[in-house]
């Protein structure tokens, strides 16, 4: 199978870029792409603010600075996901727990995040993975009745509808989307946080800008880091934005195509399509053979693979490593939590396809061939013949 790029990089794009160049300002406190992009992704996501910044992990890291938490505070999140997510906990002293995931989709258990809340907590940060909605109305009520932020990882789930109709990114108190080269759209890398609130908003713009309080002259209101995002990001990503609808529609479309065609497998848990955006495809193989069935699949050419990750992250070598120089501050004597519906996901049931809008009916065809084959033979008893 000839994979297609899955880019919708072309003249437009080219046309913003040069149109940064030419005139001469590629810096965003100055320029005009980036705070356009802001208001452009506020008004796509009905919020009031939008903050853009240099990559996905960075908006992830200033949202984690809107929850503000205290040295040693914890932030509970899934082992199914990019380290991004957990990087900028570390980053602010704050510890992650990792909450096991929902064996259907790899999203967060609500009943497992409920059971971790203590009195260090601080947020739960959610994640949509692979563009499928996470149960972020029942997070919410718990971050609610806890006192807790709500923090949206979005970066895999642009468009992502949840129940009712809203988008993902606007359940929780801050939304994170990010930019990144192979996400639905890009400008390389590049991220955006949305929220609803003033005052989260106001934290947030300062520590992307060095906490340089520009309405004071050259005055530092606060510690921050320099994640601004540069014109050229934020021209080539407006390029982008513009093409967002037709990407996920036609991701959907073909991916509504393969569940049609597989919908008759035995024992292969199909993801449901409310709200998908469709980063990946990911199927649930319940008898455990999806790294043979990746290997199968792979050889035939279609770019599929096992667990998505080397290791749920809770059980990533990271947490026997120094955090700042030889110090494990703040994880002394931590140990993960054991996920064992995440461990099961990733080491025997995950089979992740990539999946792209330029995938087309014989592409699926082909994908659902090869799948109904190899897993057949994968399954069939022992002892037929």
């Amino acid at each position: 199978m000839a994979e297609p790029d899955g880019r919708t990089l072309g003249d437009e794009e080219v046309a913003a870029a040069e149109r940064v160049i030419r005139s001469g300002m590629l810096n965003s406190v100055w320029g005009t792409e980036a705070r356009a992009l802001e208001r452009e992704i506020a008004r796509l996501y009905g919020t009031r603010h939008a903050i853009t910044c240099s990559s996905g992990t960075a908006a992830l890291h200033l949202s984690v600075v809107a929850a503000a938490p205290d040295p040693g505070d914890e932030i509970i999140t899934t082992p199914i996901t990019d380290f991004g997510t957990v990087a900028p906990i570390l980053a602010q002293n704050a510890v992650p727990v990792f909450a096991d995931v929902d064996p259907c989709d790899g999203n967060l258990d609500p009943g497992s995040v409920a059971a971790l809340i203590g009195p260090r907590t601080k947020a739960i940060m959610a994640v949509h993975l692979f563009g499928a909605p996470a149960r972020v109305a029942e997070l919410r009520a718990l971050a609610d009745e806890h006192g807790l932020t709500l923090i949206e990882d979005c970066a895999q789930a642009w468009l992502t509808e949840l129940p009712g109709g809203r988008l993902a990114g606007t359940a929780g108190q801050v939304g994170c989307l990010s930019l990144q080269q192979w996400k639905h759209i890009t400008c390389g890398d590049g991220g955006v946080a949305i929220t609803d609130d003033d005052e989260l908003a106001g934290r947030m713009r300062l520590f992307s800008d060095k906490g340089w309080d520009r309405a004071a002259g050259r005055s530092h209101a606060a510690f921050a880091l320099n994640y601004r995002m540069t014109e050229l990001q934020a021209a080539v990503a407006r390029a982008q934005l513009a093409k967002l609808p037709g990407v996920v529609a036609a991701r959907r479309r073909t991916a509504a195509q393969l569940i049609d065609a597989l919908k008759g497998l035995p024992r292969i848990r199909l993801p449901r399509q409310d709200g998908h955006a469709w980063w990946l495809f990911p199927i649930v193989c319940q008898d455990g053979n999806a790294p043979e069935l990746a290997a199968h699949l792979a050889k035939a050419g279609i770019p599929a693979r096992a667990g998505y990750l080397a290791e749920p992250l809770n059980r990533a070598p990271v947490w026997d490593a120094a955090v700042y120089g030889t110090s494990r501050y703040p994880l002394d004597g931590y140990r993960p939590n054991p996920c064992p519906q995440a461990e099961r996901m990733v080491e025997r049931t995950l089979l992740v396809i990539d999946w792209n809008e330029n995938y087309t009916a014989a592409h699926v065809e082909l994908i659902a061939a090869e799948i109904t084959v190899l897993y057949q033979g994968l399954t069939r008893p022992r002892h037929a013949h």
